[in-house]
């Protein structure tokens, strides 16, 4: 079974220089039915289009399985299946030691959220914890993607 094993934490911009250019990505999710833990999402990242299924969390650990599609359909998808609002970010890849960090810009209905991710090769994998993150957020479900579009950032009481 193909598993995604990630760490989240929140950002200090003030104690980071950014790379120079970031990847634009634009993702929706299809509803499923009530109760259900699995999320279908379709993003575009740039040229590039994908169809990941996600599995519920244990912990840091979840299933995942990510397919690349046509961008127009994607597209089509976004504009016409996924529910809103999409989630619209700007993503930074920045080598950390052996681990390669996502930083995550949003925009949108989540402007303000800075949030740095790292995937592991197992839970218990060391990894060189960056000067600019704060707050680990893993297990904190308001920041999955899925939820911020129920419950967007900028909706939040104290941020």
């Amino acid at each position: 079974m193909a598993k995604e094993i990630e760490r989240k934490f929140m950002v200090d911009l003030d104690k980071i220089k950014l790379p120079a250019k970031g990847r634009v990505i634009k993702q929706g999710y299809l509803p499923v039915a009530q109760g259900v833990k699995t999320v279908v999402r379709v993003r575009v990242r740039e040229e590039q289009a994908f169809l990941t299924i996600k599995g519920e969390h244990v912990g840091a650990v979840r299933p995942e399985y990510e397919y690349p599609i046509p961008k127009n359909d994607a597209l089509e998808m976004l504009n016409d299946l996924c529910q809103t609002p999409l989630i619209e970010k700007v993503r930074y890849d920045i080598q950390v030691g052996q681990h390669n960090w996502e930083l995550d810009i949003f925009e949108g209905e989540n402007e303000g959220l800075v949030i740095a991710e790292v995937e592991l090769g197992s839970e218990a994998e060391a990894f060189e914890m960056p000067a600019w993150t704060t707050d680990e957020v893993t297990s904190d479900a308001r920041y999955y993607n899925v939820n911020l579009l129920a419950n967007p950032f900028n909706k939040w009481g104290t941020k």
